[in-house]
């Protein structure tokens, strides 16, 4: 990489530290950002600082957006009664993908882990009873992944939902043990979503 000038040598440093990006692809794209027209390079610089300028958590559910609501939340058409408890933004796209869920998402931000220190405080457990101390929510899906944390988490929830009047379910089986769900087909999560059960 020594024989290229420094502009590109920092262009390529910097492209390989995204991740799922080697030295080669790195290389490959700074030449392809060096032969594009300046309008496409600017406007790429341009939409890469915006995104940090604008980007920023909803306020009801935790998902990325660039205004106060995301657009499910400010959608009028969907349920807020019924609320989609996911570990992630990913999962909550794929859970959207699958076409099976009309309510609402809570995005946790994480998942319990005792092992790297990660509490019911890291992670957004008290945003969701507030949502349901309010009294206007009749069904909780918890949809975290089939994993050791995931299942914790879910057993942790529902034990903390219990003293509400809320239907508690879990997504059904069809999302296999130890998976995540954003690697899930749509059919099947399709499915595990209209099979959910009470926990």
């Amino acid at each position: 990489m020594n024989h290229y000038p420094s502009s590109i040598r920092k262009v390529i440093n910097n492209l390989n530290k995204l991740p799922g990006i080697g030295l080669k692809t790195a290389e490959r794209l700074a030449m392809h950002l060096l032969s594009a027209p300046e309008s496409e390079v600017l406007e790429l610089s341009r939409n890469i600082g915006e995104l940090k300028k604008t980007i920023r958590l909803c306020s009801q559910c935790f998902a990325l957006t660039d205004s106060d609501l995301c657009r499910i939340c400010s959608n009028p058409s969907r349920d807020n009664a019924l609320i989609c408890v996911v570990e992630n933004q990913a999962d909550m796209v794929a859970v959207e993908k699958s076409g099976a869920f009309t309510g609402v998402y809570h995005i946790l931000q994480g998942l319990l882990s005792p092992m790297d220190n990660v509490g019911p405080d890291d992670i957004r457990i008290k945003e969701l009873l507030t949502k349901i101390e309010k009294g206007n929510v009749r069904e909780v899906v918890i949809a975290t992944g089939t994993n050791v944390e995931g299942e914790a988490t879910a057993s942790y929830i529902s034990d903390c939902l219990n003293r509400f009047t809320v239907n508690i379910t879990r997504i059904a089986s069809g999302v296999p043990m130890g998976g995540e769900l954003k690697y899930v087909d749509q059919v099947t999560l399709k499915k595990a979503m209209e099979a959910r059960h009470a926990l």
